[in-house]
């Protein structure tokens, strides 16, 4: 897993936006009642409050590898439980989950091919593995990250540090998991964000994908790579005569029952 300093208050900056895909997620869970309920990549707790609410007579227990992102999470959803972990490694200390949730967190890791078959391997009978991933790794809002490192002042500083790998395509999801579970529902959505500020990709991106270059460069070069990441971007997301920028913000998600 790539190893960063998450920021809670930037990446809460666009919290209707990273929220909508998390609650078309969680309706198509299809559990009543789960006893047990694992928050994979819980963040700041805002999806983990929102499983609460879903499931209140559950044991929740929200992980992340962000210290940063769990103390937060800790003081939105005091009655749930949180530990910090490798998404790549984590087991549950316990009984084993009815819903592994995983909303926007497993595109950081590699290896899909082993960790997703070994996640549904640690469900109950008949519990569910639901998970949202962003799918851009081909829009100009990731692909120019990695020209702006590369060409800029910075370089050298920069050199091979990237940010959460490509996802798989759809089909080769359904051909990796579906010998492994009872049901499987595998779809896409392309949501058109409406962004707001002047610079709203970049803002946007600094809660997320960003963070891994960001985090390398000192706090002096900083502005200057969020600048030349502006002036990059802004040809593919102009701001419209409102002053909104729209983002088109395409999203996996599949929902696999062991």
């Amino acid at each position: 897993m790539i190893a960063q300093e998450w920021d809670p208050i930037q990446y809460l900056r666009f919290t209707d936006e990273r929220l909508r895909p998390a609650l078309d997620l969680l309706a198509q869970v299809p559990l009543l009642d789960p006893a047990n309920v694992v928050d994979l990549g819980c963040g700041p707790g805002n999806v983990t409050a929102i499983l609460r609410q879903r499931f209140p007579a559950a044991t929740i227990v929200g992980v992340d590898g962000s210290a940063a992102m769990l103390a937060k999470a800790r003081l939105a959803v005091p009655d749930a439980g949180f530990v910090e972990g490798d998404f790549s490694t984590w087991s549950p200390d316990g009984p084993a989950p009815e819903l592994i949730y995983s909303n926007a967190a497993l595109h950081w890791v590699g290896g899909h091919a082993v960790l997703l078959p070994r996640l549904i391997s640690l469900l109950a009978d008949g519990g569910v593995l639901a998970v949202q991933m962003p799918a851009m790794h081909n829009a100009p809002l990731r692909t120019l990250q990695y020209t702006v490192a590369e060409t800029g002042p910075w370089s050298d500083t920069l050199r091979g540090v990237g940010s959460a790998p490509p996802v798989l395509e759809p089909g080769d999801y359904y051909d990796l998991l579906r010998p492994h579970v009872a049901s499987l529902d595998i779809w896409e959505t392309t949501y058109l964000h409406g962004l707001q500020g002047e610079d709203a990709v970049g803002e946007w991106a600094s809660g997320s994908s960003l963070r891994p270059f960001l985090d390398k460069l000192p706090a002096a070069k900083r502005p200057d790579f969020r600048r030349a990441y502006a002036d990059a971007v802004r040809p593919h997301y102009p701001r419209r005569t409102d002053g909104t920028t729209l983002v088109p913000f395409r999203r996996l998600f599949l929902i696999a029952r062991r």
